[in-house]
């Protein structure tokens, strides 16, 4: 798709949303006006997204920067005019109390902060050309295991570092979101651009860095000569949006039994180096697990923490405030 062909969309976009807001005379159109813009599953917004992917990849910078413009002024005109509404049905302090007007509704509670992490991250991997794919949290071996290159003497398979469950065939929660990675590939010929996020389970004792149950978003990209700078460009810009920041990226040696090479992200954000997730080149192992030809296709994979990425940005020191279920802590969000 052309620049200016996606930028004419958002434009007009723009004029339909802000007009849409402008004729709603209530409360109930306003928010059928808001769901038909803003809808996170069926939006137009979210339908002109789709079509970022297709932009031409010089352009995709400007055509993201424009995208973010237009959401923002599509939300500030729906916030202006239920502002606008509010107002109106608020009677005057010389009037007194009015039971006959319809009463504003109050607020019923807000997202999770993992949630709100999960959206953005979304939308960030969105922008550069990831869609979101899904898979189950009880997994069989095969997909948890054996198609990653994790071998039966690999220390990942132990019981006491996996929760199996007690059936007459093997199953598990998932350990990773590699899995969804596998289901995709078995079912989806190259190219493939997606991202799986989810909750990952290990029998780990909660303390401030640990929990047995917490979330991961892992990153796949199959496709011809693909390389590390492609992995290095993505993880950089990745981590420059989510944290609105100059950060730099830095590569350590490591070993994954699916990456080879395999490496260690470390990200330069406040004066410091963070641990950031693993990262390398799929293994032929596991491209020749699923089909595919590793003389014909190469790919990269990355694993973040969910939760990590998300104590980073708000300065949380402890992963258990997260499942306390304190308001306190949640409204801070």
């Amino acid at each position: 798709m052309a620049l200016m062909e996606f930028l004419k969309q958002l434009d007009d976009l723009l004029e339909q949303a802000t007009a849409a807001f402008a004729a709603a005379g209530d409360a109930e159109s306003l928010e059928a006006a808001r769901i038909e813009f803003l809808g996170a599953k069926s939006g137009r917004l979210k339908d002109v997204q789709k079509g970022l992917g297709q932009v031409d990849k010089a352009d995709k910078p400007a055509a993201g920067k424009r995208f973010n413009e237009v959401k923002q002024a599509i939300g500030e005109a729906f916030e202006t005019r239920q502002a606008a509404l509010v107002e109106v049905v608020r009677p005057a302090a010389s009037s007194g109390f009015d039971p006959t007007l319809p009463g504003v509704r109050p607020a019923l509670g807000r997202l999770h902060p993992i949630t709100q992490t999960i959206d953005e991250l979304v939308d960030i991997m969105g922008r550069l050309g990831f869609t979101v794919a899904e898979g189950p949290e009880v997994e069989d071996l095969w997909h948890n295991f054996d198609a990653l290159n994790i071998p039966l003497e690999h220390p990942a398979r132990d019981p006491l570092d996996n929760f199996y469950l007690d059936t007459p065939t093997k199953w598990m929660l998932r350990s990773q979101t590699s899995t969804v990675q596998i289901r995709v590939m078995e079912k989806t010929a190259p190219p493939v651009r997606i991202i799986s996020l989810g909750r990952v389970y290990r029998p780990d004792t909660a303390d401030a860095t640990h929990y047995p149950m917490f979330h991961q978003i892992e990153g796949l990209l199959i496709d011809r000569h693909v390389t590390m700078a492609d992995l290095k460009s993505i993880l950089r810009l990745f981590a420059a949006s989510f944290f609105e920041d100059d950060v730099r990226i830095r590569f350590r040696p490591s070993f994954f039994p699916f990456t080879e090479p395999s490496v260690e992200v470390d990200m330069s954000w406040g004066g410091d180096w963070i641990e950031f997730g693993g990262a390398g080149m799929v293994d032929p192992n596991v491209l020749r697990a699923v089909g595919y030809d590793p003389e014909e296709v190469s790919g990269l994979a990355f694993g973040l923490g969910i939760e990590r990425i998300c104590m980073r940005r708000h300065g949380v020191t402890d992963i258990r405030e997260f499942y306390k279920d304190d308001v306190r802590f949640l409204h801070q969000f």
